[in-house]
């Protein structure tokens, strides 16, 4: 099993900037893969980064270029710098885990656990 809580969403103005937490506990396995979807109300879940299995990081290409992942594996933390807000980002974000996926944004909604989500929004 796998625990994921995520923290340090809030509220900011177009050009902000928030940073993510995502402290993860249980099965080291059961996460070698690791990312950050997100979902606005009426709108599917987006994919917006990955961590692989080696360490390489992915993003959507919304976001490129403006969010960065880092994780503190002594922590057991993984982190979503989010820079240059825009009104667009403004959505729910959920950091999620798996034990294998492919390498790609696209593939993090449907990871097997998830945490509770923390709120993003950014006014214009």
């Amino acid at each position: 099993q796998v625990h994921l809580v995520e923290s340090g969403g809030g509220s900011v103005q177009a050009g902000g900037s928030l940073r993510l937490s995502c402290a993860a506990s249980g099965d080291t396995s059961s996460r070698s893969w690791m990312g950050w979807f997100r979902q606005a109300p009426g709108r599917e879940r987006e994919g917006v980064a990955i961590i692989c299995s080696d360490g390489t990081t992915r993003y959507a290409d919304s976001v490129k270029g403006r969010f960065t992942l880092s994780q503190d594996n002594a922590k057991n933390t993984l982190y979503l710098q989010m820079s240059n807000l825009k009104a667009e980002d403004t959505a729910m974000y959920y950091c999620a885990a798996a034990t294998f996926s492919s390498c790609s944004p696209r593939s993090v909604p449907a990871f097997g656990y998830r945490g509770q989500g923390t709120q993003v929004t950014v006014s214009p």
